[in-house]
């Protein structure tokens, strides 16, 4: 065919068919990318705040360990055994470091890096590519 010429219906010319669907491709994929960052925001945003519980966890129990370990257990060695005193203490920052990592693994698991949603609409733009070939 010519430059102009018509397709065999007698409606536009094929040259501005192809053209229609370059624009049309290229504005469904600058939506996908919009939706993907969208959604790679959202799983940014849990990642973040499973990481500040678990950070919390360890800064928590560290502290626990370096200054109530010994403050409590020489309170609690007035009053009992001192290896008894140590190790009353020593359960009660283990019950508190496993709650706080209990917390930070339970926001983890919630953090999903795959955007299904763009997954899902991009196998439909591949059919729809497919079927508009044919």
């Amino acid at each position: 065919m010519a430059n102009g010429a018509r397709s065999t219906s007698g409606e536009e010319p094929v040259g501005e068919l192809f053209a229609q669907l370059g624009h049309q491709v290229g504005d469904l994929v600058g939506k996908e990318m919009q939706l993907a960052r969208s959604e790679l925001r959202e799983e940014l945003r849990k990642g973040v705040k499973a990481a500040t519980s678990l950070s919390a966890a360890a800064i928590v129990g560290l502290l626990a360990v370096v200054f109530l370990s010994s403050a409590a257990a020489w309170g609690l060695a007035e009053v009992m055994a001192p290896g008894l005193a140590f190790l009353i203490v020593g359960a009660v920052q283990v019950a508190l470091a496993g709650v706080l990592f209990v917390t930070g693994r339970r926001h983890a698991a919630e953090v999903d890096p795959v955007p299904h949603e763009t997954v899902e609409t991009l196998k439909e733009d591949a059919q729809w590519a497919r079927n508009q070939k044919s």
